[in-house]
């Protein structure tokens, strides 16, 4: 997976680049480090999306709360049906530890990119 490539095309979908960081989002992320932001994601990602069959899929990952959730909609790693749509990722499965490699690296990309802005 590209992953500049894929920040770019979900930048042109409307109703993901209308996801953004709060300011109390930023502060957590100052707070915590990224160090800690990845563990997070690689747990949310594991516990969440990771299994097959996927827990609650549709409705796993909450639309705020922690900078990892506003960034999985951001990024359309909220859900197995997204992931399907924007990587090609089957959902009758569970992800392979790659698949949560790259989906991890583009949260964090995404939240390295929006707490700058």
């Amino acid at each position: 997976m590209n992953i500049n490539q894929k920040l770019e095309s979900l930048k042109k979908s409307k109703f993901r680049s209308k996801f953004y960081l709060t300011e109390k989002d930023k502060e957590y992320i100052k707070e915590k480090g990224m160090d800690t932001i990845k563990r997070h994601a690689e747990d949310f990602i594991l516990k969440r999306l990771a299994p097959y069959p996927t827990p609650n899929d549709g409705s796993q990952t909450p639309w705020r709360g922690h900078p990892v959730f506003v960034a999985q909609h951001g990024t359309a790693t909220c859900c197995r049906g997204c992931l399907e749509k924007w990587y090609h990722i089957p959902k009758n499965r569970c992800l392979t530890k790659q698949e949560q490699e790259d989906i991890v690296e583009i949260i964090l990309r995404w939240i390295e990119k929006k707490s700058k802005s």
